[in-house]
């Protein structure tokens, strides 16, 4: 869907969306397309890049707040289109640093011994969550997934954790009704509450503190500068915040990988898209030391390091 697209829909415009956003175009799940089937498409993907089978995971942990229902867990889905019996599968709710979450998890059970090899994925369908006559937000989002198999190594992978909430700002970015404190009711979905509400604004201001904040802090716990890092993957949420941030750390643009202008705000599926994509065009080598960073609902943030 591109701009033009949107603007058939809601008062705006391609100049509009891309100056404010840097966003050209997304894409958007059909009708019959839920999100354990872009995530399982992508779980599917991955395991054959890695040469492995579905059962030869120990677990299947999908990072998502677009969810086939409320419950189970999108991840018992996804274990039943793969076809696998073997691995414990559950959700991480974290909004758009969901991927960094769960991969802290993965590097926690398999830095422990507990288990050997996770896969992780971060599936979205924001497009099913907006409302559409809301020009603000829908035109932020699209729909995505994209998988990583993680399992243990003699050679570093993931040298450092950084993640933080403040639970103060959760209305920032928040779906009124459908839960236990709003039912959905004849009212709530009259009034459109089952749509995604959003303060870009403050949201705006608190993704360049945090972001800022919490990079600068892996940097120096590891004693490294933004020289160091190779690549930068950030969360694909503003272009605008992508670039403010870089310039809080100091961090050349050509080193900061985006793909926001094709696939707009997947949540928590920007970063392994991104990663992937990465390694498509050569921008991310073995070796290399790679900085993620996210930030998002809740109000959720993290970085991590990884040595490639």
């Amino acid at each position: 869907m591109s701009n033009d697209d949107i603007a058939t829909i809601v008062d705006t415009s391609d100049e509009w969306i891309q100056t404010r956003t840097g966003i050209r175009e997304r894409r958007v799940a059909g009708p019959e397309v839920a999100t354990s089937d872009l995530a399982a498409e992508a779980a599917g993907r991955a395991l054959q890049a890695a040469g492995m089978e579905p059962d030869d995971m120990d677990a299947i942990i999908v990072a998502t707040i677009t969810p086939d229902n409320p419950f189970p867990a999108t991840a018992c889905q996804v274990q039943e289109k793969l076809g696998a019996r073997k691995p414990f599968a559950f959700d991480v709710s974290a909004a758009c640093s969901g991927y960094l979450y769960i991969l802290s998890i993965a590097d926690a059970y398999i830095r422990s011994g507990t288990y050997r090899h996770i896969l992780l994925i971060g599936a979205e369908e924001m497009t099913k969550c907006v409302n559409w006559k809301d020009r603000a937000s829908c035109i932020l989002f699209g729909d995505g997934a994209g998988a990583t198999v993680v399992g243990p190594s003699d050679e570093p992978g993931v040298r450092f954790v950084d993640l933080g909430t403040d639970g103060r700002y959760w209305e920032l970015i928040h779906v009124p009704a459908g839960g236990t404190r709003l039912p959905v009711s004849a009212e709530t979905l009259s009034d459109g509450r089952h749509y995604m509400a959003i303060n870009g604004r403050d949201v705006y201001k608190l993704a360049v503190k945090h972001a800022g904040i919490t990079l600068n802090r892996v940097l120096q716990q590891n004693n490294l500068t933004v020289d160091d890092i190779d690549l930068l993957v950030p969360h694909q949420a503003n272009q605008r915040i992508t670039d403010a941030v870089a310039e809080r750390i100091g961090i050349p643009s050509e080193r900061v990988f985006s793909n926001i202008d094709r696939y707009a705000n997947t949540s928590a599926a920007t970063i392994p898209i991104g990663l992937h994509e990465a390694v498509e065009q050569g921008r991310l080598k073995r070796g290399d030391k790679v900085l993620l960073v996210a930030y998002g609902a809740g109000f959720t943030w993290g970085s991590i390091l990884l040595d490639w």
